[in-house]
């Protein structure tokens, strides 16, 4: 990319923001347009579920401000609804298109929906944006009765607990047997405890049977025989890609958009791909393209897909992040680090802190209430999973610019298992210790 090239950033939260931050630090003068369906300005998307859903915040207070200039074209409340990669071109609403010389894609997820609930009720509700969150908070306000949650991953836990904090009746449907069982026994085992600590009602191993929809209450019968009425329904199950405005642009779509190591798309010389969205092999870990749903993924990612795109794609370098998450619930610290779903085992590595191990080889860890010990072990996986050595050959192109990493850089990230501040609030430089492009 040169002075006078046009990017097109289609996708407005936390990974196109911060691609475009980047192609600011290293240098690029061009035009970027940055197209989001929202019509808000990137926000800090974990605060949905909690600050935000208990009126802790105001919408405005999780806005994310750029830490520089980034003078870029704001193209908000609009929905690309096609790419033709041939006429390096994303069209939009009204027969609009926009032409580019690069594209980055971090369009994110969508929420899944759930077969044979009544979405047209208002009172069923899913919970991804601000204004997801603001439409649950009029449905709150509108009947004291109880509260169900659909779904008992994170989203559906952090909203149970945000409910108990808020006074209200609460109950989580989920199917599996325990709240995150996919992060052991252990840690759903403690959960539950503090559930039923704060007096959150649980119906595992259930699903919803047959829904009723009254004037004033919606009612759930449930597979256990359970029926339950509620002012408020909650569905999260889950996200799917969105790429529907992908298929036909010649790209690979297959769960996510297909990305080689560097995130170039597959087959594609001049687009990226960033955040939720993206499928590429991280080869910290094999060489099988995954996607991965996390904050700090959405940061890291958005920067590393600027830095191979302005290398190019022949000199672009593999992005290989070692994958960290954190969630306050309750009063307690949830942290992840690796990649706990592909363990087929478990061990106890400390208290508090569960090991998932695939082919004798650990390959993630999840702690409860442990911040000290997942320090730890987090410089353990990062020891026990190096990033591979390079096998490209040097850059013809000079290597682009970046923040010499010390103890200076990594602090931050000790912190945020440390504190209640979330990493987002740590000044902007400091924030990337394993995805930027080496020096020399």
């Amino acid at each position: 990319m040169s002075d006078g090239d046009r990017i097109v950033i289609v996708g407005a939260g936390v990974a196109g923001l911060r691609s475009a931050e980047r192609l600011r630090e290293l240098g690029f003068d061009g035009e970027i347009v940055l197209v989001g369906d929202e019509p808000r300005k990137p926000y800090h998307r974990p605060m949905v579920s909690k600050e935000l859903i208990t009126g802790g915040v105001k919408p405005v207070a999780a806005s994310l401000e750029p830490y520089l200039d980034l003078d870029v074209h704001w193209r908000l409340g609009t929905r690309a609804t096609w790419l033709d990669s041939k006429e390096r071109t994303v069209h939009l609403p009204g027969g609009e298109s926009l032409w580019y010389d690069g594209l980055i894609i971090a369009t994110g997820v969508y929420p899944r929906h759930l077969p044979g609930s009544p979405r047209h009720d208002p009172r069923v509700r899913v919970l991804r944006t601000v204004e997801d969150s603001l439409a649950v908070r009029r449905a709150l306000g509108n009947s004291n009765k109880s509260v169900v949650v659909i779904g008992s991953g994170l989203i559906g836990n952090e909203f149970a607990a945000s409910m108990r904090y808020m006074g209200r009746d609460v109950t989580l449907i989920g199917h599996a047997k325990a709240p995150l069982h996919r992060f052991g026994e252990r840690i759903a085992s403690a959960l539950t405890k503090e559930h039923q600590h704060h007096r959150a009602k649980l119906a595992m191993n259930t699903e919803v049977r047959n829904w009723i929809s009254t004037k004033e209450t919606v009612g759930l019968h449930l597979t256990n025989n359970q029926f339950l009425v509620a002012s408020c329904v909650v569905l999260s199950i889950g996200s799917v890609p969105a790429v529907d405005w992908l298929r036909g642009s010649e790209l690979t779509i297959d769960d996510g958009v297909l990305c080689e190591a560097t995130l170039f798309a597959t087959g594609a010389e001049d687009v990226v791909v960033a955040g939720d969205v993206a499928k590429w092999p991280n080869l910290r870990i094999d060489e099988t393209p995954r996607r991965v749903e996390h904050w700090m993924n959405g940061v890291e990612s958005g920067r590393a897909a600027a830095e191979s795109l302005m290398l190019g794609r022949g000199n672009a370098r593999p992005y290989t992040p070692l994958p960290r998450a954190w969630s306050s619930l309750y009063d307690a610290r949830l942290q992840t680090v690796g990649m706990p779903s592909l363990g087929k085992d478990t061990i106890e590595l400390s208290d508090g802190v569960t090991g998932f191990v695939r082919d004798g080889r650990l390959i993630g860890a999840a702690g409860w209430d442990r911040p000290k010990a997942m320090i730890h072990w987090t410089a353990e996986l990062d020891r026990r999973l190096p990033v591979p050595e390079p096998v490209f050959p040097a850059p013809a192109e000079p290597s682009l610019p970046s923040t010499p990493i010390g103890e200076d850089i990594l602090a931050p990230f000790e912190r945020d298992f440390l504190s209640e501040t979330p990493t987002e609030a740590v000044p902007a430089p400091e924030r990337m210790p394993w995805a930027r492009v080496p020096a020399g």
